[in-house]
């Protein structure tokens, strides 16, 4: 057996996006974490770090963690900024820490949320909290997607095209674009989405589209955090 488990190869580690500011909750670290369950074999199972959490831990555990720094997702330097943040799911993780640290900082840039999940009674995350930013200003706009309460399936990406206008005016103001998420489906589809609305409204060439995102990556105005 020690010979067996010596080849195996070692358990990675789950990264997680913090869900909350340093400033807002100085002695504490939010996590946003979507318990995998599936069924293989005819066995109900769970996903090795999401389970753990979800129905392993109790109250005064300690669990071994570590910091990972992304210099590349956050926010603009200038709080005059308009920011546009995509993340459905647990995605919508970093954004909660965006909206307390602009919150603490009283940023005064445009802030404008697109998120989905598949039920709003159920999976509408930080409801309470993204409803109160938006009544008291710190969230500007927020346009919500659920999935399986219609009879055909709504995507952020579908909200966006709804807004494409307004969107390319944010774009041309300087905005900066983040989208936490699926990557092979989500975030590929956001960023067709995105070429899309830069050639409906812009008029821009599909060659021409993809430059502009290019130029806003470059700028560090079109950034990503997918797995």
């Amino acid at each position: 057996m020690k010979e067996f488990v010596g080849i195996l190869r070692k358990i990675p580690p789950r990264l997680y996006s913090i869900a909350s500011s340093l400033q807002a909750a100085p002695d504490e670290v939010h996590l946003t974490i979507g318990t995998v369950r599936y069924e293989s074999y005819g066995r109900a199972r769970l996903g090795v770090c999401s389970g753990w959490c979800a129905e392993r831990l109790e109250a005064g555990d300690s669990i071994p963690v570590y910091i990972q720094r992304n210099d590349n997702f956050k926010l603009p330097d200038d709080p005059d900024t308009p920011i546009l943040m995509i993340g459905p799911g647990t995605g919508i993780a970093p954004f909660r820490s965006f909206m307390q640290e602009r919150e603490e900082n009283e940023a005064s840039g445009k802030t404008w949320l697109f998120f989905g999940e598949q039920h709003y009674r159920t999976d509408f995350l930080y409801q309470v909290e993204w409803q109160q930013w938006l009544k008291e200003g710190v969230l500007t706009r927020m346009d919500v997607a659920f999935s399986r309460d219609t009879d055909e399936k709504v995507y952020v990406q579908h909200k966006m095209m709804e807004q494409s206008k307004d969107i390319y005016t944010w774009l041309e103001e300087g905005a900066v674009v983040y989208v936490c998420g699926d990557e092979k489906r989500m975030a590929a589809d956001v960023h067709t989405t995105l070429i899309d609305i830069l050639k409906i409204e812009g008029g821009l060439s599909d060659e021409a589209a993809a430059e502009y995102l290019v130029n806003m990556q470059q700028q560090k105005r079109y950034q990503r955090d997918v797995y």
